[in-house]
């Protein structure tokens, strides 16, 4: 994660790392990369960490680093056609939201918009879920999501919402180059209030036994559709498992 944060520039404030640190030649590497950069860096006694880190088993190094959310409107206005914009309303779990942004960063998304009732972007679950996607995605926060949909109307995306049944397939969906693919509770979906700011409901079929998936697995199986669908729209080439270049096939 600091490691993100720090190939990102995110605003590292303060780097704290434990006598093992120096054991590990990795999390020493980290700590030499932090003090170059001018990053404050600071020794603990032993078992400090163990007492201020939320892990039960923490890392050797820990960091403080700013906030890196953005407005809306910057992220609107850097958003190239064909990338998503991913909405959260009322996501609870922070497990959940942080897979979510993750998902969005690998699959190409402008950005991450996190309404005022879904889980707190900060919560050190949803950071660790994220994966080091946190400092790589743009990010938006607590935004009711009425004044978020309307926003996007606007600004001409197609406002489409998941739904576990009911809707259009979601790989056969005409749904152009703009799209805020917005994604309801765990439990309960999105509520009713805000259906009349949607365009279009999207479903994934399902053919075995599972009532409905994950919220964060329905984000990346739309989010890469419609990574899919820009890729082969436009040639782009993607990065692969091992980070090599992976041509974009042809359309046929």
């Amino acid at each position: 994660m600091l490691s993100a944060a720090l190939d990102a520039h995110a605003p590292v404030e303060a780097l704290y790392y434990s006598p093992d640190a120096a054991l590990s030649g990795a999390a020493a590497a980290r700590v030499e990369r932090a003090r170059v950069s001018g990053v404050r860096v600071f020794a603990l006694q032993r078992g400090v960490l163990e007492r201020v880190a939320d892990a039960v088993t923490p890392q050797p190094v820990v960091g403080v680093v700013g906030d890196v959310h953005r407005p809306l409107g910057a992220v609107l206005e850097s958003a190239a056609p064909g990338e998503p914009v991913v909405v959260c309303v009322d996501v609870r779990d922070p497990g959940n939201l942080g897979a979510i942004v993750r998902a969005a960063d690998a699959a190409g998304a402008a950005g991450v918009v996190c309404c005022d009732t879904s889980a707190d972007l900060y919560n050190p679950k949803c950071v660790r879920a994220s994966a080091g996607s946190l400092f790589h995605v743009p990010v938006v926060l607590d935004l009711p999501a009425p004044d978020v949909l309307d926003a996007l109307g606007r600004a001409g995306y197609v406002r489409a919402a998941t739904v576990v049944r009911g809707g259009v397939d979601y790989a056969t969906a005409p749904l152009g180059d703009r799209v805020a693919v917005v994604l309801g509770n765990e439990a309960h979906g999105l509520d009713a209030t805000i259906a009349s700011s949607l365009d279009a409901w999207l479903s994934i079929p399902m053919y075995g036994g599972a009532e409905s998936l994950n919220v964060a697995m329905a984000a990346t199986v739309v989010c890469f559709e419609l990574a899919r669908r820009r890729r082969h729209a436009t040639g782009a080439t993607s990065r692969g498992a091992l980070g090599e270049p992976v041509p974009a096939r042809p359309v046929r």
